[in-house]
């Protein structure tokens, strides 16, 4: 629907204090994400640095290890000597690699950090029209980049982890990417890929943008139980295989080269951690019912709540 014109100059006064109003709250929002990102950048830097310096200390002492194994193999049995210097170097050497994943854990959740900054920055300004081939390049990386979760041992990945769904009270923040179910020009009611503008906690609603249609070109106000967060973390299938959609699971899934949600059956799951899921989508052109196999990307991977066609 087009805008309503005013042609009094109380009017354009007002429209024009609103828009100067909305312009510095702008830039306020992007000058304090842009002072956040340049501190949290530091911050990354210096745990990449306590990364490596903790990995290099930890192979010295792998290395020790790997020495004493020599030398206990010249010997005809093992001493109680060599016993206990290996228990002393295998406990410095777990150690140390807990140590490790403690700073990984701490520089991917900074780099989560970044990456919502980056978000926020980037909502503060006007989202420009891009082409078909370069919004499904934006949409391929930011599934690539989505952080691995390395739980400590014994640790339950947490919601929004893979297949795990998100708290009761979960509320998607400005700029997060989510499935937001909106009705078509034909009254067609489908599921796309959106981005959230704000969230109402009045009338608990959001107001989220159709991310393939130009800033505010497609905003939709719409009920919480008509937006489904993404997932925020990827599921580990080698240690956290619980996270995952189980074969012939009913989900909602991104079609290839495309911006829509589809149900379909997860075909295969992913058995590394770098594998996406294989997804076979509704489709009644063929004689069973589904497409051949396609491979879908965790973060475009998401429950769905109705029934399994029969």
């Amino acid at each position: 629907m087009g805008r309503v014109k005013t042609s009094s100059g109380a009017g354009q006064s007002s429209k024009a204090a609103d828009a100067s109003s909305g312009r510095d709250s702008s830039f306020g929002s992007s000058y304090s994400a842009d002072l956040k990102m340049k501190e949290a950048l530091k911050e990354l830097h210096q745990l990449t640095h306590q990364v490596q310096e903790e990995r290099s200390r930890g192979e010295h002492n792998l290395s020790n290890i790997a020495k004493t194994h020599e030398k206990i193999q010249q010997e005809i049995r093992i001493s109680p000597y060599y016993k206990t210097k290996l228990k002393g170097l295998y406990n410095t050497a777990v150690q140390d690699a807990e140590s490790e994943a403690d700073l990984i854990r701490k520089a991917l959740e900074k780099i989560a950090e970044i990456k919502s900054l980056r978000d926020i920055g980037g909502g503060s300004k006007k989202r420009q029209i891009v082409r078909r081939g370069v919004l499904m390049s934006m949409l391929y990386q930011n599934a690539l980049t989505l952080p691995l979760w390395i739980g400590k041992s014994g640790e339950k990945p947490p919601p929004l982890c893979g297949a795990n769904p998100a708290e009761v009270n979960y509320v998607a923040k400005a700029g997060d990417k989510v499935a937001a179910r909106v009705k078509g020009q034909d009254d067609e009611e489908n599921w796309i890929l959106a981005e959230v503008v704000s969230y109402n906690y009045s009338t608990c609603k959001y107001e989220v943008d159709d991310i393939d249609a130009e800033a505010g070109k497609e905003r939709h106000v719409l009920s919480r139980r008509r937006i489904l967060p993404l997932p925020i973390w990827k599921a580990n299938p080698e240690t956290d295989a619980d996270a995952l959609f189980s074969k012939e699971t009913l989900v909602l899934a991104l079609y290839p080269q495309t911006t829509c949600f589809y149900r379909a059956l997860i075909h295969e799951p992913p058995k590394r951690h770098g594998d996406d899921y294989s997804v076979l989508f509704e489709d009644t052109s063929y004689p069973d019912g589904y497409s051949p196999p396609l491979n879908v990307a965790q973060r475009y991977v998401i429950a769905c709540k109705e029934e399994k066609k029969k």
